[in-house]
């Protein structure tokens, strides 16, 4: 089904579920005509975003924006899409579709959020873990309505060896270097102190090659993170390299991926790990533990506990077998269940459903 729909995203920054916004977007638009998204004025996003994509600006300041509310009726009566999708609580809350714009106004969630007064008025919900389903059902939304839609990641293309020549010489990595890759925001909640605190604990070299951690990100736990490495006498061993708009270079130089969250309702990250045949280590948030329920395509480990995650980063760096069948494994996991062409498939069969039933 062709269906022209408009996404509406009020988040100011770029973080793992904004770039899961570029990538269902981007997708939609090399597939369909007439998809539009409506994003404040001065948002990265749209830096990034297919060019046949219409963008609207709304000022979505707040909350409790009223213009941005009357704002975002006039964009969904003007462009008249069938289909008008939000992303978290601002743009859900400010989002009220008029009864005559024909429109069936969906909430996707890729969190435990507050529900009452920001996601109840919306007609269905997607939640991309069952997980998040469950959450929803529990909070009083109906469940006929409540969808479980997962996230999926592309297919990366080859990075040619001459780009992984130039990112090691740039950052300083030995070529015989084993490779340790985290990525993310850097607020507490995503536990890079934890991965720090593990890292110390690892031999400064495992079987006979130097262990080298990269930490690609941003955020305003940056310098803390930086004085916390250099206390615990890191600083040789460790590699900030910044937030990564393409981290796929990064994802082909690594040997492990860890994702040390204290609370990660997905793991975006870890799809994406996979996606390059990458081992996983995680702690057992909700997320993660949703993703490797099955066991084979990573190791998990408790929250918090450094130790813990420093055991399994170290069991997989001097077991190349199990290296190998974790990799292997989570590439195969992605590409049966996490495919773009399946979600997509997911996405088109609930329009098609949807668009027309929307309650008056």
């Amino acid at each position: 089904m062709s269906c022209p729909s408009l996404h509406i995203l009020g988040s100011p920054g770029l973080g793992g579920a904004e770039r899961f916004f570029i990538r269902l977007v981007n997708a939609l638009a090399e597939r369909h005509e007439g998809i539009g998204v409506a994003l404040r004025p001065k948002s990265p996003v749209a830096r990034f975003l297919h060019p046949n994509v219409a963008v609207h600006p709304v000022p979505m300041v707040n909350g409790w924006d009223v213009w941005s509310v009357l704002r975002i009726r006039a964009v969904i009566r003007r462009i008249r899409c069938p289909v008008v999708q939000t992303y978290m609580g601002r743009a859900t809350r400010l989002t009220r579709v008029p009864r005559d714009a024909g429109a069936v106004h969906i909430a996707r969630l890729g969190g435990y959020y507050k529900i009452r007064g920001y996601y109840t008025h919306a007609h269905a919900w997607i939640g991309n873990t069952k997980g998040i389903c469950d959450y929803l059902i529990r909070n009083g939304l109906p469940a006929e309505r409540v969808y479980y839609i997962p996230n999926f990641v592309s297919a990366p293309p080859p990075v040619p060896e001459e780009t992984l020549k130039t990112l090691r010489a740039t950052w300083r990595i030995p070529e015989e270097a084993w490779v340790v890759l985290s990525l993310g925001r850097f607020v507490p909640k995503k536990g890079f102190m934890d991965l720090l605190s593990a890292f110390s604990r690892l031999p400064r070299s495992i079987a006979g090659r130097p262990v080298v951690l990269v930490m690609a990100g941003d955020g305003p736990q940056r310098d803390e993170l930086k004085r916390h490495s250099e206390t615990l006498g890191l600083g040789p061993y460790v590699r900030f390299v910044g937030w990564q708009e393409d981290p796929a270079p990064f994802f082909a130089l690594s040997h492990v991926f860890v994702c040390p969250s204290r609370h990660e309702p997905l793991g975006n990250v870890i799809l994406e790990a996979w996606s390059h045949a990458v081992p996983v280590v995680s702690t057992e948030t909700v997320g993660a533990g949703e993703l490797m329920a099955e066991g084979g395509t990573g190791i998990l480990t408790p929250v918090s506990d450094p130790v813990a995650m420093a055991r399994a980063i170290q069991q997989l760096l001097e077991d190349a077998g199990l290296r190998r069948e974790l990799g292997e494994n989570g590439l195969k996991t992605v590409t049966e269940r996490y495919s773009k062409d399946r979600v997509l498939g997911h996405y088109a069969d609930l329009y098609e459903k949807l668009v027309g039933s929307c309650p008056s």
